[in-house]
């Protein structure tokens, strides 16, 4: 498996192609689910090049929004998005704020990639007052999202020692709620949240593979072209052998607790 965060450290233009267009997708569904409403003032955690963010500003305003991550090209891409935002290089688990400083921290799709997840929840669970709410989305690895789903097990067709982003820790959502609990969270639940993309037909789907981002990309990347080529096809085949436009389900496990 891949280095975690390492491998989200690429050029945003490739970021958005690879995962960003789901994201964009997923953050207006993600924002419903956990209730931001006027007034919040919101830490989005592991922003990336903005997808929630963006969302939360349409929402609330620049001035209310603050954003984080390791990545200082994402940082930078998110910046200059949302300038009215306060977007700032830093690890989920050491945010750079007093405690209690805002409503909600959510964290969309970058858990399972946090070092040391527990200590990023705890660190979320700080800086919120008390009262306000934590929550976080993560694909369903293991079943709900199509495009992962037959990328890894046309991977693990050709090349059965292949890893598996299914044996992440949190993509379930037990695992998600028991981590909110164990982390001293209150009225933890949490849900499932379904987006769609349609891509303009395969090669839209399959070139974003091949620029190293997450671990799919990493481990793309690392094949020989021949052994690339049969993952393109065993993937091509898994998905239909589509001969035009593709629409794919993407389903996400939210969870939310309050401190």
């Amino acid at each position: 498996m891949s280095d975690g965060a390492g491998n989200f450290r690429v050029p945003p233009d490739a970021y958005e192609r690879y995962m960003g267009r789901w994201s964009r997708s997923l953050a207006p569904a993600f924002a419903d689910a956990v209730g931001v409403r006027a007034g919040d003032r919101v830490l989005d955690v592991g922003c990336g090049t903005g997808a929630l963010a963006t969302e939360l500003v349409e929402r609330l305003g620049g001035a209310a929004v603050t954003a984080v991550d390791p990545s200082e090209p994402s940082v930078d891409a998110c910046a200059q998005a949302l300038p009215d935002a306060d977007v700032r290089v830093a690890a989920a688990e050491s945010l750079p704020f007093p405690d209690d400083s805002f409503d909600a921290a959510m964290c969309q799709l970058v858990l399972n990639f946090v070092p040391d997840a527990p200590a990023g929840v705890a660190e979320m669970r700080r800086v919120t007052r008390s009262g306000g709410t934590v929550a976080a989305a993560t694909w369903d690895y293991r079943d709900g999202m199509t495009m992962l789903k037959a990328f890894w097990g046309a991977a693990t067709a050709i090349d059965p020692a292949a890893p598996h982003e299914g044996g992440m820790p949190y993509c379930t959502l037990a695992e998600l709620e028991a981590l909110w609990a164990d982390t001293g969270l209150e009225e933890v639940d949490g849900g499932a949240l379904v987006v769609q993309r349609t891509y303009a037909d395969f090669d839209d789907l399959w070139e974003p593979f091949t620029f190293g981002v997450g671990p799919a990309g990493a481990y793309c990347v690392s094949l020989d072209p021949e052994q690339r080529e049969a993952l393109r096809g065993e993937c091509f085949r898994r998905l239909g052998e589509p001969g035009g436009a593709l629409t794919l389900d993407g389903r996400a496990w939210f969870v939310r607790g309050t401190v």
